[in-house]
């Protein structure tokens, strides 16, 4: 746990490593009332773009759906993460045979080619990354020069609320937590500079009122930042 944050674990609270985290959440994943994807959804599209024929890389593709969608309309998809648990869920959905799936710990050099990506997707994954600098370098080291990373995360507004990627287990009825790094949006920034990259967009966005009525979860967040996006060029 973030000792910045204290408030994010109770006695009603496990937080574990990120990895068995991810693999215990994978089972009940895609069922829940998740407002963070559903804002992220509803935004994220618009900046990414048409991807019929590009390549793409999905950093922390966990069970599949950003993968899945983009093979579906035409890219060439690559899928990275390591959680055993969220790469059996995706292998299974309607569609896989069209990815390549890889487990692989994103602490750790990528093991894809340099420049090889017109497109590098990470979603709802810096969060839990402790070296954000040398993550953003490996992204920019597998982009082509004319290509674009773009990343989504929890906004680091919801720590303050004691508020991170969290389940509740289906097995022990707890509120879990995977291991998140706390990671502030100065932390951010730092790191695009540091890796020699440039922003081309940034944004921050609250739970509105459409997204309050969609998400009974989200309710108690009006107003309040949820999400982040940011887009970054060589």
């Amino acid at each position: 746990m973030d000792d910045k944050h204290p408030s994010a674990q109770t006695t009603r609270t496990d937080v574990l490593p990120t990895r068995e985290g991810y693999d215990r959440w994978a089972e009940v994943y895609d069922d829940e009332d998740n407002a963070l994807i559903a804002l992220e959804e509803r935004l994220l599209p618009p900046l990414l773009g048409d991807v019929r024929g590009l390549s793409i890389a999905d950093i922390g593709c966990g069970t599949g759906r950003h993968s899945l969608r983009l093979a579906e309309q035409g890219g060439h998809v690559t899928g990275v993460d390591f959680s055993n648990g969220m790469l059996d869920v995706a292998r299974s959905r309607p569609g896989a045979e069209a990815v390549t799936f890889i487990e692989h710990d994103l602490g750790e050099s990528l093991p894809l080619a340099d420049a090889s990506f017109d497109r590098v997707l990470c979603c709802l994954v810096a969060e839990h990354i402790t070296d954000l600098p040398a993550f953003f370098l490996e992204l920019k080291r597998i982009v082509r020069p004319d290509g674009f990373i773009l990343i989504s995360d929890m906004h680091p507004a919801m720590m303050l609320k004691g508020i991170q990627a969290r389940f509740t287990d289906p097995k022990t009825g707890r509120d879990t937590r995977p291991q998140s790094a706390g990671n502030q949006i100065s932390d951010y920034v730092t790191a695009v500079a540091r890796a020699g990259l440039h922003f081309d967009h940034i944004s921050e966005h609250a739970v509105d009122g459409a997204l309050a009525k969609k998400s009974p979860r989200a309710a108690k967040y009006l107003g309040w930042p949820m999400l982040l996006l940011i887009r970054l060029v060589i």
